[in-house]
C-alpha cells in the first residue's frame, strides 16, 4: 500500500497550499539526488516526496484524493471505498509524476530555483559567455597618430567598425566588448580583440611620445639663416634658423609629437637639419670652397682629442 502523501509530507490534511508547498520544497532539497550522491534510500525518499507532492500539489487532484475517487498513486478507484487514511486503498508501485495545474506551479519550477533544472530531468545548459574573436588589422602610421575610424569583416562575415584611437601604439589591442560569439542559454556574447600594427612612416621616426625627423636645408641657408617649414601632424609650421646652422642640430616643437593614451599629454617634435648639397656638382660652389680661407679649419679635431 502507497504511503499516505499527508503523512509522506508531515502535514496535516487540514493545511493551506502554502504550508504544502513549504513542506514538499524543504523535503525535496533534503533528499534531492544532487545532494546526496549514491545514496539509494534518499533517492528513493525523494520519490515518495515527489509523487505525494503530485497528488497535493495538484487542487483537483487533492479534492479527488480527499473524496477517496483516486488512491495515493493517482489512479481512480472503482468505488468510493475509503482506507486507513480517509483515501482508496490500492497497491501498485509507488512512482513519482509529472506537472501539476491548478493553484500551484510546476515541480519544475521548483526546482529551477534550487538546482537550475526541472525535477528528475536532463540538467539545463548552464549560461555561458560567448568566444572572443581575433582580428589583425594593419593601418597606417597617420592613421594611428592621428586617430581613424575602419571598418573591418570578420570570418564569420559580420562587419565591424573600429575606431582608432588618437595616439595608438604598434602591437597594442582594441577589444570591442559584446561584439564578439553569442553566448549560451543567456549568457553575455564574447568580444572582437582587434590587434593592430602600425606601418612605419618615411619621415617621422617615433621615440615614446616624441617624433623625429631629418629636416633638409640649403648650404645657403645653414649659413645665412632663413625661415623654413617643418611638417607636422597637425599641418606645417615655420621655424627660424639662426645663421651658421650646422647640420645635425635639434630644434624643438613643443607639444607635435604623439597623444600619450594614458596621460592624454602630448610628446614633442624633434626636427634635426641636415644640409643637402647640390645633387650635380656645381662649379661656382667649387670654385668658392676652393678659395675660402676657413677651408683650412680642422671640423674632427674635436674628435680625435676626445678618443684618443
Amino acid at each position: 500500500m502507497a504511503q499516505d502523501p499527508y503523512q509522506v509530507l508531515g502535514v496535516s490534511r487540514s493545511a493551506s497550499a502554502d504550508e504544502i508547498r513549504k513542506a514538499y520544497r524543504k523535503l525535496a532539497k533534503q533528499f534531492h539526488p544532487d545532494h546526496n550522491p549514491g545514496d539509494k534510500k534518499a533517492e528513493d525518499r525523494f520519490k515518495q516526496i515527489s509523487a505525494a507532492f503530485d497528488i497535493l500539489g495538484d487542487e483537483e487532484k487533492k479534492g479527488k484524493f480527499d473524496r477517496g475517487e483516486i488512491d495515493a498513486d493517482g489512479n481512480e478507484q472503482a468505488a468510493f471505498r475509503r482506507g486507513p487514511y480517509g483515501g482508496a486503498a490500492g497497491g501498485g508501485g509507488y512512482r513519482p509524476r509529472g506537472g501539476q495545474q491548478g493553484g500551484f506551479d510546476d515541480i519544475g519550477d521548483i526546482f529551477s530555483e534550487f538546482f537550475g533544472r526541472g525535477a528528475g530531468g536532463p540538467r539545463r545548459p548552464q549560461p555561458q559567455r560567448g568566444q572572443d574573436i581575433r582580428y589583425r588589422l594593419t593601418v597606417d602610421f597617420l592613421e594611428a597618430a592621428r586617430g581613424a575610424a575602419k571598418r573591418v569583416t570578420l570570418q564569420d562575415g559580420r562587419t565591424v567598425d573600429v575606431t582608432i584611437p588618437e595616439g595608438l601604439r604598434d602591437g597594442q589591442t582594441l577589444r570591442l566588448r559584446g561584439r564578439g560569439g553569442q553566448g549560451v542559454a543567456g549568457g553575455p556574447s564574447g568580444d572582437v580583440l582587434v590587434e593592430v600594427t602600425v606601418r612605419s612612416h618615411p619621415v617621422y621616426q617615433l621615440n615614446g611620445d616624441d617624433l623625429t625627423l631629418d629636416l633638409p636645408i640649403t648650404l645657403k641657408e645653414a649659413v645665412n639663416g632663413a625661415k623654413v617649414t617643418v611638417p607636422t601632424l597637425t599641418g606645417p609650421l615655420t621655424i627660424k634658423l639662426p645663421p651658421n646652422t650646422s647640420s645635425g642640430v635639434s630644434f624643438r616643437l613643443r607639444g607635435k609629437g604623439l597623444k600619450n593614451p594614458k596621460t592624454g599629454e602630448y610628446g614633442d617634435l624633434y626636427a634635426k637639419t641636415r644640409i643637402m648639397l647640390p645633387e650635380k656638382p656645381d662649379t661656382d660652389l667649387k670654385s668658392f670652397v676652393e678659395s675660402w680661407p676657413g677651408g683650412g679649419e680642422d671640423p674632427r679635431a674635436k674628435l680625435r682629442s676626445d678618443t684618443a
